[in-house]
């Protein structure tokens, strides 16, 4: 089982993605928890490039094919492994956040990453995925709350600068992906409580 969990900056993923991990492994289920991007010692490399508030001017295909290097390496060194020893892997953003950022919001050709995608993932796709959504303002002001708490998160900040715009792009992106693809990606309202939300996915799972 390959379940990905995505959304808006500030949406939980973290933590929902912490609390499926406990409900199985009291079931007794193998499972390797991931992210994107940064799952690898050479994807924190590259994560480091990727998230630094600095890189203000990176060009939008440079951060497309940065992200795409950190993938084919979780694939390699992680992903792959551990589905063929029959893991469920549970990954924190994976291709749909490449559509929605950078294609969408960065605005790069769509039939570019079309073309991409069965050269880098072959026939591999995800069973589920979690889309937590919730409004713009609530997500960057819980990630700025983040952000703030923490020195070393203050490095990985170049998103979250992004205008509201870019956000609110990467919010209807993730929602138009969720309505081609229903049977495979669930909304799940974030504004709800962490309990209610941590329910909702235990129910979908059927655990």
């Amino acid at each position: 089982m390959f379940i990905t969990f995505e959304g808006i900056e500030g949406s939980g993923k973290t933590t929902q993605i912490k609390r499926l991990h406990k409900v199985l492994r009291e079931r007794k289920i193998s499972c390797l928890i991931t992210r994107e991007p940064g799952a690898t010692k050479i994807g924190l490399q590259i994560r480091a490039i990727l998230l630094n508030q600095k890189n203000k001017k990176m060009d939008p295909l440079a951060e497309l094919f940065l992200y795409l290097a950190d993938r084919c390496q979780h694939l390699n060194e992680k992903i792959q492994p551990a589905l063929s020893k029959g893991q469920w892997v549970i990954s924190d953003r994976f291709w749909d956040a490449t559509v929605v950022y950078q294609g969408l919001a960065r605005g790069l050709n769509r039939e570019l990453l079309n073309q991409l995608r069965p050269r880098i993932l072959g026939s591999l796709w995800p069973d589920k995925t979690f889309l937590l959504d919730l409004p713009v303002s609530i997500g960057l002001t819980r990630a700025w709350e983040r952000i703030n708490s923490k020195k070393e998160f203050q490095k990985e900040s170049r998103f979250e600068k992004e205008a509201g715009a870019f956000h609110e792009k990467i919010r209807q992106g993730y929602l138009s992906l969720a309505r081609k693809e229903p049977d495979r990606i669930k909304i799940i309202d974030a504004t709800l409580s962490p309990n209610k939300i941590h329910q909702q996915i235990v129910y979908l799972l059927s655990l």
